[in-house]
């Protein structure tokens, strides 16, 4: 590095990959380090690109602390946060900037930094950076950098497929492997239970009570998966938590703090918690679900035993894991112990309470009562008993007694058809009632003169 040239440098996870390239770093742009407070005299000189926030936060941890001695400025930034504080700080002026390929490509289309005088750039966890998902934005932020630069490519697992594609970005580069390709840390022991799909949520609230383990990171395949596992171990009355891409960057902050801090017990996170993170003297990995990358299980499993301490990483397998832990085992080119729980053994039924369910007086049959003859017909089939409809129909209109007058009636039963009364007939055969004379008198004006 000291002498400018590319390198590929591979080492087992945990081993201090991040200060093997900060350092020369660092050791390079001294020279350059001034103290002025003028914009254009702190240009971008270094591009440190990782794949996601989390590592970003600390590699830039590790530039500040290694560089606290030398007046190099350095910033940090990522997706998920407020946009403008960042375009503030890089307009002062930053030399060492450590940035996720997104956010990055967000503040140049922005004109927010200017990656022209970029001297080193480095790839951290490169294969993943270099994967399908990321290389499109990896491509457009390489067009943007000098032609003469020195680029760095540092991870623990490189595949042939990864080593051709970096190629197209290395000049005749340097290749240093600390030990051999794709090997997780020796300080990890490791051991599988068979377990079925159903109940590995049950064995691993099992392992964690009955050993007393308080500081454990899940890893899961997807987010949801995160989230109820998380929920199902907090009805389990296990302190939990999830982290993943779905979360805001100050809620995956917190979670972080609090499970090194020891606030919570079980972090279950996807792979985005796989890469470069450094959690001091984490003793306890569980692949709740296996990965299908076989190079992911490294990475998972390196988050314990790192810096010389010893660590377990545990997976969980169903019968649909098989296959993928046959990739894993090829990979790292050993058997995994196989590993039981009593009680827990694949194929065997969860535990559950008997239900009691009440019984129902059964109805003796009356000495009275005649009992039904089952009668066979020609084949021998069980014929339903027959009864004369006649005798055993009920009436289709029950005889039910007359119903009683309300008392507002006044007497009359409304349930027979009408019959005039003799009182109305004898009113319309009489005589016309003649009307009844007015004898008021009427006054002189209006009576009728005689003729």
């Amino acid at each position: 590095m000291l002498a400018g040239r590319d390198l590929l440098g591979a080492a087992q996870t945990g081993t201090g990959k991040t200060a093997g390239f900060t350092l020369p770093l660092l050791q390079r742009l001294a020279p350059m380090a001034t103290k002025s407070f003028s914009p254009a005299l702190h240009p971008v000189r270094c591009l440190i690109l990782t794949p996601t926030r989390e590592l970003a936060i600390q590699v830039h941890e590790s530039v500040k602390t290694y560089g606290k001695h030398i007046p190099l400025r350095s910033f940090v930034v990522y997706g998920g946060v407020n946009i403008n504080p960042q375009i503030d700080e890089l307009k002062r002026g930053v030399e060492v900037l450590v940035a996720t390929p997104g956010r990055l490509l967000d503040l140049v289309g922005q004109k927010a930094v200017n990656l022209g005088k970029v001297q080193i750039l480095v790839l951290d966890e490169a294969d993943r950076m270099l994967d399908m998902g990321f290389i499109p934005d990896i491509k457009r932020i390489i067009a943007l950098l000098p032609t003469m630069r020195q680029t760095l490519l540092f991870s623990a697992t490189f595949s042939d497929e990864i080593r051709r594609l970096s190629a197209q970005f290395l000049k005749d580069p340097a290749t240093v492997e600390v030990a051999r390709r794709n090997t997780p840390a020796e300080a990890v022991t490791q051991y599988v239970y068979m377990i079925d799909a159903n109940r590995k949520r049950e064995l691993l609230s099992h392992l964690v009570r009955s050993n007393g383990w308080d500081q454990v990171l899940v890893f899961t395949k997807t987010k949801h998966g995160a989230n109820r596992l998380a929920s199902q171990l907090q009805k389990d009355r296990i302190n939990a938590d999830a982290i993943h891409g779905n979360k805001s960057q100050s809620a995956r902050i917190r979670a972080l703090e609090d499970f090194k801090v020891g606030k919570v017990k079980v972090l279950v996170a996807t792979d985005i918690a796989a890469r470069g993170l450094d959690i001091e003297e984490l003793p306890h990995v569980v692949n709740f679900d296996i990965p299908h990358v076989a190079e992911d299980y490294v990475h998972r499993i390196g988050r314990t035993g790192r810096a010389g301490a010893t660590g377990e990483a545990l997976s969980l397998v169903c019968s649909e894991d098989r296959p993928l832990l046959g990739a894993i085992e090829r990979l790292i080119n050993r058997k995994i112990e196989v590993r039981h729980a009593p009680g827990f053994e694949a194929g065997l039924p969860a535990s559950r309470k008997p239900e009691t369910r009440k019984e129902e007086p059964r109805r003796e049959q009356r000495n009275d009562e005649p009992r039904r003859e089952h009668r066979k017909d020609d084949d021998g089939r069980r014929k339903r008993p027959t009864r004369d409809r006649a005798e055993d129909r009920p009436p289709r209109h029950p005889s039910s007694p007359a119903p009683r007058p309300s008392g507002n009636s006044g007497g009359m039963d409304f349930n027979k058809p009408y019959e005039p009364s003799p009182t109305a007939e004898s009113v319309t055969s009489a005589e016309p009632v003649q009307r009844r004379r007015n004898t008021q008198p009427i006054p002189a004006l209006f009576r009728k003169k005689a003729a």
